[in-house]
Parts: structure tokens; sequence; C-alpha cells
């Protein structure tokens, strides 16, 4: 744990009302060790960094001059949060965050008071602000609802839509875009910041106000003024776009420039109705080498910090994450198929297609934050005979439904869905789960549902799914599989809707179960990643039960002989999955069963219904009884 006292003046700040007893320069002081403190902790337990480095004279700024947590800030996505929560009391905390029973990595309303609005996703944060806004508005109080946005999330419709929205409004609301795309350069200076003030300042408003009223009755001399002001503007500031849709619009204002800063947001303060500040940031402020390459340090390691990597990029792992896997196939695939393309909702390093943008730019589109235009997009590609890859979140697809029935399956088009982090996806928590796909996919007619249980049977079901050119998914977790390499020299032996019989200790030769005759027979049947854990538990109870193991492969079409074969011929039927165990792939066993006259006890394995908290993948499933100790005192339990 990373010592406070060695910060006095963070020590100090024990709410945001404790902001109040500083000055300017103490608080410029504050700042430098608050990103001490991030540095240091985050250097021994991990976690998202340079988004939180740019966001801490920010942070500040907004607790010093708004009463929160009456007032509400919203911060959108939640990555660069880390600094709100220690100036909210969870300094004490902060090496615990992202880990079983500590802070959860993104504001969550059963958290704090000052956390007012549960995000994770992106581009939720107007439009949740508007809400309150709204709200307070009815209710006749005068609190300020804040959104706190940044430039990549800007780029979703959602964004737009609810800007488009509160334009329209009297509410007070004010949004601040926190564009750390630009690089600071002079015109985001003490000029910019000088406009910054001027525009937020009360005899500006003052007299804008006033002119409008004088002037609206002369429309010549109005529209004249309308026009000076709008090209005064457009020579100095980017605005016009967010003042054509309501807002009044403040900025550039230098986003590391704590006076300025304080000056505008208590300017601002005094405003009424929406509000638009621009600041510039730079992610990874105050680490050199997270300055240089923000998007490595998005989310450290630890021991960044204290050992950095001296390329400045971090070392490739001896075995394949799944994601790599994905990354090796693509690039393969495309050498092979002119036509295939590569499209992702602003997930290029975590989709794991940096190589394949590089190597084939003119075949690689990232839409940004946009995911129901990325999926209608794949869908008109391949209308004209393209052979689009969506690589994409499980989490993340949930935000392109209506587009994936709508647009590409209802039409039965070609797309084939690299669907990364499916079931647990450990310390992100709730947020970022994706325990839904099988749920919200498997009841789309034209849909053909594959899941990897290795490295290997993933490259080769991408081969294999991107060969039907139809609609299908091929989904697999975050993280590494059991280690099988890939062999691309021998493809594995894929037949549409059939599983293949991995562990059958009833033929073994190898071992002799005397009296086998009396003894209880087991069916498992497993859906992707958790393969290994049901094998472990097959070895490990082989020499009391009878014990048949399938690798299912297929979820839609279902291998439905097989799962009727073992439930008339075993004790207890078992299937396993990582997704929700209501309407997923156990589900679809249940149903396949339900018009057999007799049938063994069915137990369905997976994520129950409820949305799991942050923790390691394995803590999660050990919770859940989803690894081989789980497996087999289950088996025991039900069969004694």
């Amino acid at each position: 744990m990373t010592d406070l006292l060695r910060y006095p003046l963070l020590n100090s700040i024990k709410s945001p009302d404790d902001l109040n007893d500083l000055n300017k320069d103490q608080l410029i002081l504050l700042a430098a060790e608050l990103r001490s403190f991030l540095l240091h902790t985050l250097d021994n337990i991990g976690g998202h960094l340079s988004s939180n480095l740019g966001a801490v004279e920010l942070t500040i700024a907004l607790h010093r001059i708004f009463n929160t947590p009456d007032d509400k800030i919203i911060w959108d996505v939640g990555h660069q949060a880390y600094p709100h929560k220690i100036l909210t009391g969870r300094a004490q905390q902060l090496d615990t965050i992202r880990m079983k029973n500590g802070l959860s990595g993104f504001p969550k309303r059963s958290e704090s008071p000052y956390d007012a609005f549960g995000v994770g996703h992106s581009s939720t944060s107007i439009s949740a602000a508007l809400g309150m806004a709204i709200a307070a508005k009815k209710a006749g109080l005068k609190q300020k609802s804040i959104a706190v946005i940044g430039d990549g999330a800007m780029t979703a419709g959602m964004a737009f839509e609810a800007l488009n929205h509160a334009g329209d409004l009297d509410a007070d609301l004010l949004v601040i875009l926190n564009d750390n795309d630009m690089s600071i350069s002079p015109n985001v200076g003490g000029l910019s910041n000088y406009f910054a003030k001027v525009l937020s300042g009360k005899l500006y408003s003052t007299v804008k106000s006033n002119s409008k009223k004088v002037l609206s009755s002369m429309p010549s001399v109005w529209e004249l003024a309308c026009r000076a002001e709008e090209h005064m503007k457009g020579m100095v500031i980017p605005g016009t776009l967010f003042e054509e849709l309501g807002f009044n619009y403040i900025g550039p204002v230098d986003g590391h420039d704590l006076p300025a800063l304080l000056t505008t947001l208590k300017n601002i303060k005094e405003l009424s109705g929406p509000q638009f500040l621009h600041i510039v940031t730079q992610k990874g402020k105050g680490f050199e080498v997270a300055e240089k390459n923000p998007t490595q340090y998005h989310a450290a390691s630890p021991g960044f910090y204290s050992n950095p990597p001296d390329s400045g990029t971090a070392k490739p792992e001896a075995a394949l994450t799944y994601t790599q896997v994905f990354s090796e196939w693509i690039v393969d695939a495309a050498h092979k198929n002119q036509q295939l393309i590569g499209i992702t909702p602003a997930m290029r390093e975590g989709s794991g297609l940096v190589e394949f943008s590089e190597q084939f730019t003119d075949r690689y589109y990232d839409v940004g934050i946009a995911e129901q235009h990325c999926v209608t997009l794949a869908a008109g590609m391949a209308c004209e005979g393209l052979r689009p890859v969506v690589a994409i979140y499980s989490s993340f697809l949930q935000r392109a439904y209506d587009q994936l029935i709508h647009d590409v399956v209802l039409q039965n088009l070609g797309v084939l869905f690299a669907i990364d982090r499916a079931g647990i996806v450990g310390s992100d928590g709730a947020t970022h789960t994706g325990n839904f796909d099988l749920s919200f996919m498997r009841c789309i007619p034209n849909m053909t549902i594959i899941a990897p249980a290795d490295e290997n049977e993933c490259y080769h079901m991408l081969d294999y799914g991107f060969s039907l050119n139809s609609p299908v998914a091929v989904r697999y977790p975050r993280g590494k599989g059991p280690g099988k390499a890939i062999d691309k020299q021998q493809s594995i032996q894929l037949e549409t809707g059939k599983g293949e019989l991995v562990f059958d200790n009833e033929k073994d030769k190898d071992k002799e179960i005397t009296g086998h005759e009396t003894l209880k027979t087991v069916a498992l049947l497993n859906f992707g990643s958790l393969l290994n854990e049901a094998l472990l538990a097959a070895d490990e109870l082989a020499d009391k039960y009878l014990i048949k193991v399938v690798n299912m492969r297929f979820i839609k079409p279902l291998d439905t002989k097989v799962a009727q074969q073992l439930a008339q011929s075993s004790d207890l039927l078992i299937t396993l999955e990582d997704n929700s165990i209501l309407g997923g792939a156990g589900s679809a066993v249940n149903e396949c069963l339900i018009s057999l006259a007799s049938i063994c006890p069915v137990i369905n394995l997976g994520l129950p219904d409820k949305f799991p908290e942050h923790a390691t993948q394995q803590e999660i499933y050990h919770d859940y009884g989803l690894d081989c100790s789980g497996l087999v005192k289950i088996i025991q339990d039900k069969l004694k």
C-alpha cells in the first residue's frame, strides 16, 4: 500500500469540502501529489493509468467549484475516475481497486454518494446528466449536472442524440469535452484561456442576452450581429457545431492549467441553461512514457513505473491469448481472401487488429464508438460481395442488437462476428461482463454460434465460420486458453451442429475399472472455454463414475442427437458454459430434451442470474462452482 503520509496535502483531503481550505498554489501542489500517488499505487497493483493522469486538474477543479454530491458529476466510461475516488474519501482503498471485495474500477452508485451514475460503457454521460438536470428542475432544486466526456466517446451517436435534445431545453447542464486527442499547442494557451474566461463571464453573458432582446426587433442588424459573433468565435474556437445545437460554447481551455480551469468553472457555475466547456488534456500527463504511448498505458500492469520496458512496448508473452489468436487468424485469412474486411468500433488494440490494420490499411475500418453503425456498415458491405469480419466485445455487441437482427441476420448476410471478452471478464466487473451473448443470439433465426474450447479450435473455428458466408458468431473469452498450440497445417474436423466426444473412461483401455457395471454414469456437455476444467474433473472422478465429456462446439445449431443419446443413457447430465444459465446453451439442451419421455436428471451450470462483482476470472469461476473443484463437488453431491 502506498503511504498517504508521504503526501501531506492529499492526506488532508477526506472529502471534497476540504479542498476549500487550500489556496490556488496549494491546489497546484495537490495535483502533483495526486499524480504521484496514482503512479506509485498503480505501479503496485496495475489499473487504468493514462486517462487518470490526464484528468487530475479537472477533477480537483470540479470538486472545488461545485457542491458535490448535491451537484452531480457523471464521468463518461469512468476510466478517468480514480482521482475522483481519491478526493471523495476512498484514497486509503485505492490499492484494492478492481480486486475482489475492493473498489470498483468504475463509478458505482452503491459504492459512494459521490458516484452519481454507474458507468463503464461509452457515451452515456450526457443523457444521464440531462435526465438529472430535468429532474432537478422539476423538483425546484438549484443543483448542477455535469457530464465529463472524452473526444472518443463523442463519436457515438448517443452523445449527439443527447446534445440535440439538451439544446432544446432550459436545463442546467454542463457538458465538458475532455479532448485529449488534440495537442496542447499555442492556440490552447494564454489566448484561448483568456477567451474562455471572457466567454464564461457575466459581462459577456449579460451583453449577449441583452443584445438579443434589443437587436431582435431590428432583424437585419440582429442577423449581422449573429454572423459577426459566429465568425469571430469561429476564428479562435471550434464551437460552431455546439452553438448550433443550442449550447453556449466555451473554450478550448488547457485542462492542466488549474487556475484557468478554476476561474472558468466558477464563471460557468453562475450561468443557466446548457453550457459546453471544451478542455484539452494529455493522456498520461506527468509520466513521460505514458505521454508518448497512452494506448499501451491505458491499462497498465504492475511494475510499469518502477521497472518500465526499455523499448516502450510491452514484451509479448509465450502463451497466446484468444485475442492474439484472432489477430493471427485475420491476417492469415486476409492474405487468402482479398474480399475480407476488418471492422471494429474503436477497439483496434483491444480486439487484436493492430497488425491487420498495418498490413491491410485499405481493408481496415475503425468506425469510432459507434457499434450500431459498425454492424450495419458490415451488412452493407456484405450485400455487395465483400466479406466483413466484425471484431467486437461481447458487452459492446449488446449496443447493436437491433442491427444484428434486422440488418444482418434477417437478410442472412455473410458477416462473421469475432466476439471477444465473452463470459466472465474479471476485474472490469459487471459493466464489461460478457454473460449474455449466447442468450441474446441463440433466439435469432439464421445464426450459427460457435464456442472454441482452446486456442487451436478458436483459429480453425474462425476459418470455418468465415467459410460459411452467412451470419456466424465465434465467441471466445478474455485472456489465455489452456495452451493448445495452433496447428495451421492440420485443420480440425468441424461439421455444423456436431460435437466431439473427448473423454470416455468406459472405453479407456489404459484403466481397469473393476465392477464398472454398477458405477453410475455422468455425461458432461461443455460449451466453450471451460472444457479444461471439465476434463480435470472427469479425470479426478474417473475411478468412481463412468464419465463422458463432450466438447459441443456449436450452441446453434445444437448437436441434438448426442444430447438426447446421453440423456437417455446416463444417471446425470450436466451442461457447462461461460454464459448466463437463463437462455444459454444449457437452456438449449433442456428444450431439446423436453420432448423425451424419460431422461436423467439435468444440471445446468453457468453464470447465475446476477451481475458478477469484480474479481479475477478464476476467483469468479471458483465462487460459481465452475472450476474443477466445483464440478467435482456438484457431481459427488448429486450422485451420493
